[in-house]
């Protein structure tokens, strides 16, 4: 049972209980080939036995805030690694992620007047969708890095074999991280009057010096307002929530608990989840699971999604129509977004459902370089999220987000931004696993600059 304050206790329907593993009948992609059936069966039940990550009444009351963004009345910012490790779930990481994430959201609120929906890819980001199941080097092959929860990077027989210890070590290093950014963003770190602390440790450039102003006139305004007797006990904490591509059905299925209050299954390995474009077939067994619990859900949705489509999700996931239930994260790529997107915020109109639109600009704009560096170039980013923007203006729709792959430290994975990072410079410090990641100042520059749009919107 999910924790709750009610006295009463809503024993679970077994008709919900055999719902919730209805997609074991049903096709299923993106999953690995574990060795041992019984060791996966009892990871699976070690998870199901421990506590919940989330609790209901923290999901519930992300969804009201999400139904507020799809309406034009605040604005999510989801951030985080491609994918988390175990190795990087350390205190200076974590805490410059966050710390990178309130940085973003103070520029957002400041620059834009708008509420902004804090959100972390963090604490459960561990299991990463593959296009080949198998990766090969030279002559030799491998099964493919899936993500630490599942096996490890390093490309040997014996680190490449699924290992379903994983998926407990996954549970506790999402805890851990968990723990962290709570203790952060209640506890006095995230509040509005450390503003100035948040930019110390980083390098000096543009994007550090106009963050650095704001940072000044938000101190004057909060000055004004305490001498004016206002009570700034809200500035001391933040709503923070965690969020994770929802792929490892043997980690997500024993994270799913019954709601005391309600007898309602939430899944409480994170806040929010996503499906992402391999997994959302909709006879398919990630979609079939996701409809059936409370959280609120994204889907990915690549240039080649049809108006159809689209309406075939809402009525799979979101059959009641809520606000806050769905939201559809478009990952177009920047020559493509000003085409493939306005069908779909056309075709919205003749629906009566209210999803939430999120940008993630990444994901379109992927490249390898001639030696071998997967990255993306910052310039591609900033110009789908402004071909984003144009659409939604055109159609008269609300730009509700962004959705970004982004690190607090200063990686060099992704080309160009204010430090001009060019290819030589790549291998400097490229330090991602899978997808390159924005680094803390390229994070800084693009808030600005969805502050501007989001100011004209």
């Amino acid at each position: 049972m999910v924790d709750s304050s009610e006295d009463t206790v809503v024993l679970a329907d077994p008709a919900v209980i055999a719902g919730l593993d209805y997609w074991r009948t049903l096709p299923i992609k993106q999953q690995p080939a574990w060795p041992d059936s019984d060791a996966v069966g009892a990871a699976s039940a070690e998870i199901g036995s421990m506590p919940p990550l989330v609790f209901a009444g923290e999901v519930d009351i992300l969804r009201d805030r999400l139904a507020a963004a799809a309406s034009g009345k605040a604005f999510l910012l989801q951030g985080g690694d491609c994918a988390e490790t175990f190795a990087g779930a350390t205190a200076d990481q974590i805490r410059n992620r966050v710390k990178t994430v309130l940085q973003m959201a103070v520029v957002l609120t400041y620059g834009a007047s708008t509420p902004v929906i804090k959100m972390g890819r963090m604490a459960g980001q561990f299991a990463k969708p593959r296009s080949s199941d198998m990766e090969t080097r030279g002559d030799v092959t491998l099964p493919a890095y899936r993500g630490d929860i599942v096996n490890g990077y390093d490309f040997t027989p014996e680190s490449r074999e699924a290992d379903p210890s994983r998926l407990v070590r996954g549970y506790h290093t999402a805890a851990a991280t968990l723990n962290l950014v709570r203790a952060f963003t209640q506890g006095g770190f995230a509040d509005l009057r450390q503003v100035h602390s948040w930019n110390q440790g980083f390098a000096r450039n543009p994007a550090n010096v106009r963050y650095e102003q704001m940072a000044r006139d938000i101190d004057k305004a909060i000055k004004f307002m305490e001498a004016a007797g206002a009570d700034f006990d809200e500035l001391k904490r933040v709503e923070f929530y965690t969020s994770h591509e929802g792929l490892l059905m043997d980690y997500e299925r024993p994270m799913t608990r019954i709601d005391s209050r309600t007898g309602t299954p939430y899944n409480t390995s994170a806040h929010f989840l996503w499906v992402g474009e391999r997994t959302r077939d909709l006879d398919g067994a990630h979609i079939d699971y996701f409809s059936r619990v409370r959280n609120p859900i994204g889907v990915k949705l690549g240039p080649s999604t049809t108006p159809a489509v689209m309406r075939e999700l809402i009525d799979k996931l979101d059959p009641n129509r809520e606000p806050g239930r769905l939201t559809f994260i478009t990952r177009m790529g920047a020559e493509k977004v000003r085409d493939a997107l306005p069908p779909l915020l056309e075709a919205i109109k003749e629906v009566d459902a209210t999803p939430l639109w999120v940008s993630d600009p990444m994901h379109g704009n992927g490249l390898t370089t001639p030696t071998g560096y997967k990255t993306r170039r910052f310039d591609d980013v900033v110009d789908e999220v402004k071909g984003f923007f144009e659409a939604h203006r055109a159609a008269g729709t609300y730009p509700g987000g962004i959705h970004i792959e982004l690190t607090g430290d200063d990686v060099t994975e992704c080309l160009g931004g204010s430090e001009q990072i060019d290819e030589a410079t790549l291998a400097t410090r490229y330090e991602s696993l899978c997808d390159p990641r924005l680094n803390h100042m390229q994070s800084l520059e693009l808030a600005f600059l969805v502050a501007e749009e989001l100011a004209a919107r």
